[in-house]
């Protein structure tokens, strides 16, 4: 299975839930692009960490300043149609 079908089966099984079960009021959707990026295992406890503190790391930085960063750190371009 590619990863752009794991996403896709992830993102609607589980919009699909939280929908059926009312867990936020009104519908609740995915946005439509995601970013995927490997990491190795020596960087593993850095990324729990993130996970874990995601909601107030994007109290300082937000979503879209954080992924300009990022793909500027790694060489990758970014036009704004990233985020359609």
């Amino acid at each position: 299975m590619s990863l752009a079908e794991a996403v896709n089966l992830i993102k609607g099984e589980s919009s699909h839930w939280i929908n059926e079960n009312k867990l936020i009021p009104g519908h609740f959707s995915w946005q439509k692009r995601y970013s995927a990026f490997s990491v190795s295992n020596s960087v593993k406890g850095k990324v729990l960490n993130y996970i874990r503190n995601q909601e107030t790391h994007h109290k300082k930085l937000s979503y879209l300043d954080e992924i300009k960063r990022f793909y500027k750190e790694y060489g990758i371009e970014f036009d704004g149609r990233d985020l359609e």
